[in-house]
């Protein structure tokens, strides 16, 4: 099967408009989680992630401008936005034409765009922008994209899975390359339905801590261009070389209480891979800060024989991002084999899982040649993709 390799890549959350300056405010340990107080949102503070409105709307009016079109640029609902710059600047750092026969797109999202349900968007947008395939569309028809994208909307794996997919697609010699962009935004629907279930801390999370009491949302894109042709790579030279999915079939929002189906996942990536547990050098996994999430991850990694790889949560900087979250995490693993840098957990300041994992707890030089990232969400569903240096 062709080999798929990470061409270029982007990052926009709380913390910056590119992959370079999310790095590197993390590496000056700064955190995207802050205290909001917006009605529309929540009727009390919540600490948030939410992508700078004004520097949103400014790169995407010059982004208009520079590219000679005449749409206004409210005529774009937020996600839309935040999914074209992200895409946009994927394709500027790479050598791919958009308009390839052989390229198709694939957008991840678990919600879309869901603020149209609230009364101030309704009389700005057609009804028909809430569909998923019409968000697509409209990314479609910015880009002029020959092919249909296709959109996974599988809970929290989604991003994850997208890149599962587009690696099999590349493999299977099915298109040679693959854009995948995964993204989400914060809405008083999505803030309401994780109150719902009690969820939310009242402070910015720490995974795998023993005083986590919850998750924090962020909203964020990220997008990868993955290929089969490695002649196009730049300044990475990473491949995808194993991925695999698994289902605990347990609850509707309830994990695994044993952890076995996403070792079962990981296990089956690495295999994938050509490498076992010993070969792995680090593991971004999915880190949520709720109780039963962690404890479930840190079963699983004792399973699979992974308790002594360093590990860590990218949640702790920008919350939980949903159907960007797998996209943004892997992004950032990625620049960290490049960087043979270990990241910091953020918020994780003492042990509060059943078995003992390595949780990475400050910024460390390594050796670096593989990661594994992992990623569950509700209905049981987890995935694990192993990403390797040439």
């Amino acid at each position: 099967m062709n080999s798929v390799y990470l061409i270029s890549d982007n990052i926009i959350t709380s913390l910056g408009f590119s992959t370079e300056e999310n790095m590197l405010a993390i590496l000056r340990g700064e955190i995207g989680i802050k205290t909001h107080s917006d009605p529309h949102l929540s009727p009390f503070p919540l600490p948030l992630s939410q992508v700078d409105t004004h520097g949103l709307n400014d790169r995407f009016n010059q982004l208009l401008k520079d590219s000679c079109r005449d749409q206004i640029a409210d005529s774009y609902t937020r996600l839309e936005k935040i999914f074209i710059l992200s895409i946009h600047q994927a394709l500027s750092e790479g050598s791919i034409n958009p308009r390839d026969k052989r390229m198709v797109l694939i957008l991840s999202t678990t919600k879309g765009n869901i603020d149209l349900l609230e009364e101030h968007f309704k009389a700005r947008f057609p009804h028909k922008r809430i569909y998923l395939w019409e968000l697509a569309r409209t990314i479609q028809d910015f880009f002029g994209l020959a092919n249909t994208p296709v959109v996974v909307s599988n809970a929290c794996i989604s991003g994850v899975l997208a890149i599962t997919m587009a690696a099999r697609w590349i493999q299977m010699g099915r298109w040679d390359h693959v854009i995948v962009s995964g993204g989400d935004i914060i809405s008083e629907f999505v803030i309401s339905g994780f109150q719902a279930f009690q969820s939310l801390s009242s402070e910015p999370c720490k995974p795998y801590d023993i005083h986590r009491d919850g998750l924090s949302l962020g909203e964020a894109a990220g997008t990868v261009i993955l290929s089969g042709q490695k002649g196009l790579l730049n300044r990475s030279s990473v491949r995808v070389s194993g991925a695999s999915v698994s289902n605990d079939a347990n609850h509707i929002s309830g994990p695994s209480r044993t952890g076995k189906e996403l070792s079962l996942a990981m296990d089956k990536a690495i295999k994938e891979s050509g490498l076992d547990a010993t070969m792995i050098d680090h593991i971004s996994a999915h880190g949520t800060a709720t109780l039963f999430n962690d404890e479930m991850e840190s079963k699983a990694m004792e399973i699979s024989h992974l308790t002594k790889v360093p590990l860590n949560s990218y949640k702790g900087y920008w919350g939980h991002t949903l159907g960007a979250a797998g996209l943004i995490e892997s992004v950032a693993s990625i620049w960290s084999l490049n960087h043979n840098l270990l990241i910091k957990s953020a918020g994780f300041e003492k042990p509060g899982v059943p078995v003992p994992i390595h949780i990475i707890e400050k910024n460390t030089p390594a050796n670096l040649n593989t990661c594994l990232k992992t990623a569950s969400g509700f209905g049981g569903c987890n995935a694990a993709v192993v990403f390797q240096k040439c």
